[in-house]
C-alpha cells in the first residue's frame, strides 16, 4: 500500500473539497438553520395570532462561528477523503483503472453510504424536532453506514450472482429493522422550514460527495503519474 500517496491525494482532495463544501453549507443549509433557531428560542411563533414573514432578517457572517465551521468541515473531509481514497488504491490493486470521470460515482456511492441511505431513515433535523433515544440512532446509523458500504461494493466488485444478491440483502437490511422513532411529534419550527433543511443538506451534501470522488481520483492520479516521472 502506497501510505504517503494516499496520504497526500486525501489531503489536497479533502482539503478543496472541504472548503468548497463549507461555502456551500454556508450559503444554502445555514440561513435555513439560522431561521429555525429564531423559532426554537422563540423569537418567532409557528400558528400564533398574527402571520410571521418567511423571510426574517437573519445574522450575518460571525466570524469565530462561521470560521470554526469551515475549518471543521475542511478537516471532516480530509477524514471522508482518506477513506476514499484508501478505497480507490485497493481497486486499483485489484485491476481498476482509476480515472476522474469513474471518481464522480465513486462519490456518488459515498453520498449514498453515508448521507442518503441514512438519511432515509433519520432525516437532517432543525433545531428543537422530536427524537428517539440518541444511542440507538447513533447504533442504527453506524449499522446503516457499514451495511450500505458492504453492500455497495459487493455489487460493484462481487464476482458472482451470489455477491449481487447479498449486495442488495444489505442495502435493504437496515431500511427493513428500521430507524429509530420518537414517541411523539413536537417542534416549533414550520414544517416547510424543516423540508427545505432537509432538502438542502441532502442537495449540498450530494454536491460535496460527488466532488469528493472527483478530486480523490484527480489527485491519485495525477499524484501517482508525479511519482513514476520521478522514479
Amino acid at each position: 500500500m502506497q501510505y504517503g500517496r494516499i496520504l497526500a491525494s486525501a489531503l489536497f482532495a479533502g482539503a478543496t473539497t472541504g472548503l468548497i463544501a463549507a461555502l456551500l453549507q454556508l450559503a444554502f443549509v445555514q440561513p435555513t438553520l439560522l431561521h429555525s433557531e429564531l423559532y426554537e428560542s422563540g423569537e418567532l411563533v409557528h400558528f400564533g395570532g398574527e402571520l410571521v414573514s418567511a423571510h426574517p432578517a437573519l445574522p450575518g457572517f460571525d466570524a469565530m462561528r462561521d470560521g470554526m465551521s469551515i475549518l471543521f468541515t475542511v478537516v471532516i473531509y480530509i477524514g471522508y477523503a482518506m477513506v476514499m481514497v484508501a478505497l480507490l488504491a485497493i481497486a486499483e490493486q485489484r485491476g481498476r483503472k482509476i480515472t476522474p470521470k469513474k471518481g464522480l460515482l465513486w462519490g456518488m456511492c459515498g453520498f449514498i453510504t453515508f448521507q442518503f441511505a441514512p438519511g432515509l431513515g433519520l432525516a437532517p433535523e432543525v433545531p428543537g424536532v422530536a427524537a428517539a433515544d440518541i444511542e440507538l440512532r447513533q447504533i442504527w446509523w453506524i449499522g446503516t453506514v457499514i451495511s450500505t458500504g458492504l453492500g455497495l461494493w459487493l455489487i460493484a466488485f462481487g464476482a458472482n450472482k451470489g455477491a449481487y444478491i447479498i449486495g442488495a440483502i444489505l442495502l435493504l437490511l437496515p431500511h427493513v429493522i428500521g430507524a429509530p422513532e420518537p414517541e411523539v411529534f413536537i417542534g416549533p419550527v414550520p414544517p416547510e422550514l424543516a423540508a427545505l433543511f432537509a432538502a438542502r443538506a441532502f442537495g449540498v451534501g450530494m454536491a460535496a460527495w460527488v466532488l469528493l470522488g472527483l478530486t480523490s481520483a484527480y489527485f491519485w492520479s495525477a499524484e501517482g503519474n508525479r511519482r513514476q516521472d520521478t522514479t
